[in-house]
C-alpha cells in the first residue's frame, strides 16, 4: 500500500496523570544553566516496532487494547518518576509540575507496518507524531511532552514523541523511553525472563549547573542561529553508511594527528566536504561568490566527557556547541569538469582535514570544561558562553570578508548515535526502526536551517545521516559521484544487505 492510500485515524486524544502526585517540594522545576541554553521547541522521536521482525512468546496473544491498556497504566507509572514531563511550561526559566498530565493520542492505520518499512516514505513520517515539527517555541502553559501510539493492522505499533527541549535532550528522552520500556515489561514478564531494571530519572541538573539569571538570552541556540534560518523549499534525504563504507572511509580519513577516526567523525567530515562543495558549485552557477567558507556546529553531549561521567538517566540538558570553520575554493570543487582528475590522495586528505577540524572541536569540551561549569557565580556562566562567544566573533570576521567575495554557510550536525535506542522493548520486540522527522516543514512555515541528524542503524556498526537542505543543494548532492560511493539513499530499514563501495 502506497502511503497515498495509507491514512493514519486519530480515536482517542487523553492525557495520562501519574499515578502519585508530585510531591509539595517538587512542584516547580527550575531550569540549569544549561537547559537555559535551549530553546522551548519539542524534540521528535519515532520508534517503529513490527511484528513480523521480532515478537516475544510470551505477549503473542496479546490483543491491541490490552497493549493500549498497558502502555497506559505503565506511562502513569513511569511519570511520577519522570514528574516534569506530566507539568506545563511555566516560563523560560521554570516547568510547572502540577501532573496536569501528559498528552497521549491513540490512532490507527489499516495496513501492515511492514509495508511501510519495505518502502520508507520520509514525507509521511510526521503522521507519526502528536504535532507538527516546528522551529516554533511551545508557550507558557503548553504541554511538557505529548506522545502518539499509532497502531497497524498487522499488529505493529509506532510511538511518536514530543517532549519539550527545555527539559530533555536525546539522550534524556531516550532514558525515558528506557524507564517506560521497563515498566510495560515487567507487567507482561514471566519471573524467568529477563528485563530492564526499572530506572528512575535523575533531575538534579540544577544543583550541578545552578541557573543564572544573568544569562545572555541572546547567546540562546535559536538566537545564534537564526542568522542562518532560511525561507524557501528544504527536502530531506536519508542516506544510509553500512559497516564495510565506514572502515573504509576511517582508513581514508586516518592520519598522523588523528589516527583513529570515529564513525561520526568520518561521517561528518564527508558530508560536511560535500555539501561545500554544493554550496560552491551553486554559487558559481549563480555568479554570485567565487569561495564559500562553512561553519559547522555539533551538539556535544557533556554526560560522557565528565568526570566522572554522569548517569544517561540524568535528565535535561548537558549539551554544549562545538564549532568549526572551513572554507571551500573553486579549486576543491571535485565535481567541476575539469577537476576531475584530481587523485584521490587529494580527497583523502582533505577529508583527514575535515576529521581533524572535527575531533579538535569536540576535544575542547573535555572533563575540565564540565567542571568549570559547575557551582555558582558567574564563572560557569562565563565559562559556558566561551563556545559561543567563539562562534559569533568567527561569524564577524567571515561578515567583514563578505566584500572579497566569499559567502558564509552553516550545517549544524546533531549525533544521536549509541543512544540505544534500539534496544528498546516493551515487550513486544525491539524497534526495527528509529527515525528522525522527514519530509517538508508545514506549508505556512517554509523556514528551514542547513541540518544533519546522526543516527544508528538497526545492527549498531552503521549510520543513518537524516540531511534537511535547499533541494538546489540536495539535487547536486545527490548525483556527486564521489559522495555516492559510500551511501544508499533510504534504503529498507529491514533490508540486510545495504551498498558497499
Amino acid at each position: 500500500m502506497s502511503t497515498s492510500k495509507m491514512q493514519v485515524k486519530i480515536i482517542s486524544d487523553e492525557c495520562i496523570k501519574p499515578s502519585s502526585p508530585t510531591p509539595q517540594h517538587l512542584r516547580t522545576h527550575k531550569l540549569s544553566l544549561l537547559d537555559q541554553f535551549i530553546p522551548s521547541i519539542y524534540v521528535p522521536m519515532i520508534l517503529f516496532f513490527n511484528p513480523s521482525s521480532s515478537i516475544h512468546p510470551i505477549n503473542i496473544n496479546i490483543t491491541t487494547p490490552m497493549r493500549s491498556q498497558l502502555l497506559k497504566q505503565s506511562l502513569s507509572e513511569t511519570l511520577t518518576h519522570f514528574h516534569p514531563l506530566a507539568g506545563r511550561i511555566r516560563d523560560s526559566l521554570s516547568i510547572d509540575c502540577n501532573d496536569e498530565r501528559a498528552r497521549y493520542i491513540e490512532a490507527e492505520v489499516d495496513s501492515n507496518l511492514s509495508q511501510f518499512l519495505n518502502h520508507p516514505d520520509l514525507s509521511f513520517i510526521s503522521q507519526f507524531l502528536p504535532g507538527e515539527a516546528s522551529w516554533h517555541e511551545a508557550a507558557p502553559g503548553a504541554h511538557v511532552a505529548m506522545m502518539q501510539i499509532t497502531n497497524f493492522a498487522c499488529g505493529g505499533f509506532v510511538l511518536g514523541a514530543f517532549v519539550s527541549h527545555m527539559v530533555v535532550d536525546g539522550t534524556a528522552l531516550s532514558a525515558f523511553f528506557k524507564a517506560w520500556a521497563a515498566a510495560t515489561f515487567r507487567y507482561i514478564a514471566t519471573p524467568n525472563t529477563p528485563h530492564y531494571i526499572y530506572t528512575k530519572g535523575k533531575f538534579d541538573a540544577p544543583s550541578l549547573f545552578p541557573q543564572n539569571d544573568a544569562y545572555p538570552r541572546e547567546a540562546t541556540m535559536m538566537a545564534l542561529y537564526y542568522r542562518f534560518l532560511k525561507v524557501g523549499n528544504c527536502v530531506t534525504r536519508r542516506i544510509v553508511f553500512d559497516a564495510p563504507a565506514l572502515a573504509t572511509l576511517k582508513r581514508k580519513a586516518a592520519s598522523s594527528t588523528v589516527p583513529n577516526p570515529t564513525r561520526v567523525e568520518v561521517v561528518t567530515a564527508l558530508i560536511w566536504k560535500h555539501i561545500m562543495a554544493a554550496f560552491n558549485l551553486k554559487t558559481e552557477r549563480n555568479i554570485v561568490q567565487n569561495r564559500s567558507t562553512t561553519l559547522i556546529t555539533h551538539a556535544v553531549n557533556l554526560r560522557r566527557r565528565a568526570v566522572p561521567p554522569f548517569s544517561e538517566y540524568t535528565m535535561g540538558n548537558f549539551l554544549s556547541m562545538a564549532a568549526a570553520l572551513s572554507q571551500c575554493s573553486t579549486e576543491d570543487n571535485y565535481q567541476k569538469e575539469d577537476n576531475l582528475a584530481h587523485v584521490d590522495d587529494d580527497r583523502d586528505h582533505e577529508l583527514g582535514r575535515l576529521a581533524k577540524h572535527v575531533r579538535e572541536a569536540i576535544s575542547k569540551l573535555d572533563g575540565d570544561f564540565v567542571q568549570s561549569l559547575q557551582g555558582d557565580g558567574t564563572r560557569g556562566l562565563t565559562k559556558f558562553c566561551e563556545p559561543f562567544k567563539e562562534i559569533r566573533e568567527t561569524l564577524s570576521r567571515t561578515s567583514a570578508d563578505a566584500a572579497d567575495g566569499q559567502s558564509l554557510d552553516c550545517i549544524g550536525f546533531s549525533s544521536w548515535c549509541n543512544f540505544g535506542l534500539y534496544e528498546v522493548d516493551f515487550g513486544w520486540g525491539k524497534p526495527s526502526w528509529v527515525s528522525c522527522v522527514g519530509g517538508k516543514r508545514g506549508a505556512d512555515e517554509p523556514v528551514y536551517m542547513n541540518m544533519v541528524v546522526l543516527m544508528d542503524t538497526r545492527s549498531g556498526d552503521g549510520v543513518e545521516a537524516w540531511i534537511y537542505l535547499d533541494e538546489q543543494d540536495i539535487a547536486i548532492l545527490e548525483h556527486d559521484p564521489h559522495f555516492l560511493a559510500f551511501v544508499s539513499l533510504n534504503p529498507s530499514p529491514l533490508s540486510v544487505a545495504i551498498k558497499t563501495p
